[in-house]
């Protein structure tokens, strides 16, 4: 199968050739085989990366910590993926597809199985740590398999498959685990997992085959340690100034702290890849961002994740905390919009093979903002049925959003920029999720400390409908790119 594909990152000469990917027109049944399987992988360790959220009452007091001690099981995730998938394109580049698959998926299975059986909080957190070093690695490997063996024509139907792992998973993960709680300990939200990933491991072990030529590009370890405080520092002063919703106003000094330091060390990472880039061997290759596409499309990205992240935190607050609803109901009824948005990806994805990015990303930008600026109505008495309608809406819109970004954004790349594309996106995107989850919890913490919960509900979502609306200017500028080497943008 290796003769089909492109070489992957094969030295330097493919950059300044602008190398065409040699993808077949008709992918072959092992490059399907290969891609279905990372597939299911990458659904199952994205589910994961949500399921906890609703089991941190019950871990509190079956652990016997307190809340912002909790806490840590989800921020101790987010920022080992902040750290590790800046390191993702260099991973991707050094080992061969089967080494990196089995290395996430190794680092995946042994942190659920330590996780079933932890004793304690320690334990817990440093499982759920090894768990996410997995999940970090998947969705960049999946991406830059597709952008390898799909030809241009047929990357869009495919790239709407992704959005089934990145969009259905997550809305999945607090029905799943509301689900567990109802029957079972909260063990049983590892052990019934742990099956499902052993069987993603085993099959990739049979059937994954090596995708393109590995190179040996050299690590820069200097780098390496800039993106702890870089992306750690951002991500986790992010999350604290929005974790505390418990009535505390404004951020701490530890989370402005950490903010600071998360700018500066990026400043200074920025600037060193940058040099590097000279060397030709940048940690990660910010080249990407000379693609006029893939600066517009990370933007838009951004803005979604924003959104996405904001909706899904905020609306289980105003279900549980303003209508009264149980962990489960909650679950149940942000199901609808999560499955609609990974239903529709696929279909989406065939309809931008046809049609191009634009018709789509405005229409879903727009439905965006519309469900956006109608959830800062919501009031107490509003009807669950109209919120679980709303929410569909705004699943369209980021459905719609998507699949066009990612393709477009990554197909005008250069094999060798790959898979450091990918991992651009990723990284920025776990930002993004982390600064829309903290700017809009801050401001319904701040207004309902002083005005009440429908007033901190209201505002921080008039803040969610004002950013979004930056994601219609964005639209408006995406067009159909062409594959590297059709359409010179960069270097």
């Amino acid at each position: 199968m290796s003769t089909e594909v492109s070489p992957h990152a094969n030295g330097q000469s493919v950059q300044t050739q602008g190398t065409k990917p040699a993808a077949p027109e008709k992918m072959s049944r092992e490059s399907v085989t290969v891609i279905s399987t990372l597939l299911v992988a990458t659904f199952v360790v994205i589910l994961n990366e949500t399921i906890m959220n609703v089991a941190l009452q019950r871990l509190m007091v079956d652990l016997q910590v307190d809340a912002p001690t909790v806490q840590w099981l989800s921020t101790g995730f987010m920022l080992t993926m902040a750290v590790v998938i800046p390191t993702t394109g260099f991973i991707l580049q050094t080992l061969s597809t089967r080494a990196v698959f089995m290395l996430a998926m190794g680092l995946f299975v042994g942190g659920t199985a330590l996780a079933a059986v932890a004793p304690g909080f320690g334990i817990l957190l440093l499982a759920r740590i090894i768990q996410a070093g997995g999940t970090a690695i998947m969705l960049p490997l999946l991406m830059t398999t597709i952008l390898t063996l799909v030809p241009i024509a047929k990357r869009g139907a495919v790239m709407g498959n992704v959005s089934i792992a990145i969009s259905v998973a997550p809305a999945m993960g607090p029905t799943v685990s509301g689900l567990i709680l109802e029957h079972f300990t909260w063990r049983f939200m590892f052990v019934f997992v742990l099956p499902v990933a052993l069987a993603a491991l085993a099959i990739g072990a049979k059937y994954l085959t090596n995708v393109g030529e590995s190179a040996r590009p050299r690590l820069d370890f200097a780098s390496v340690l800039l993106t702890v405080p870089a992306f750690g520092g951002l991500v986790y002063g992010l999350s604290q100034i929005g974790g505390g919703h418990g009535g505390q106003a404004g951020p701490g000094a530890p989370a402005i702290a950490a903010l600071v330091i998360g700018v500066a060390s990026l400043a200074v990472f920025v600037l060193r890849q940058v040099r590097l880039q000279k060397a030709e061997s940048p940690l990660l290759d910010l080249r990407a961002f000379n693609f006029r596409m893939f600066t517009v499309s990370v933007l838009l990205m951004v803005v979604a994740m924003m959104a996405l992240f904001g909706g899904v935190i905020l609306l289980p607050l105003y279900l549980q905390e303003i209508r009264g609803l149980g962990s489960l109901e909650t679950g149940l009824a942000l199901l609808p919009g999560g499955l609609a948005m990974g239903l529709l990806g696929p279909v989406i994805g065939r309809l931008f093979d046809k049609i191009g990015p634009l018709p789509l990303t405005v229409t879903g930008s727009i439905l965006m903002v519309l469900s956006l600026w109608q959830f800062s109505m919501l009031d107490a008495g509003t009807a669950v049925g109209w919120i679980v309608t709303l929410h569909v809406g705004l699943s369209f819109g980021l459905a719609l959003l998507f699949t066009p970004a990612f393709t477009t954004g990554l197909n005008p790349l250069p094999p060798h920029l790959y898979s450091h594309g990918s991992a651009i996106m990723s990284t920025t995107q776990q930002v993004a999720g982390a600064a829309g989850t903290a700017l809009l919890v801050s401001i319904f913490a701040v207004v309902s400390a002083t005005s009440g919960l429908v007033a901190g509900m209201s505002a921080a979502f008039m803040t969610a409908t004002v950013i979004a609306l930056a994601a219609i200017v964005l639209s408006a500028m995406m067009r159909k790119t062409e594959g590297a080497g059709a359409g010179h943008g960069a270097h």
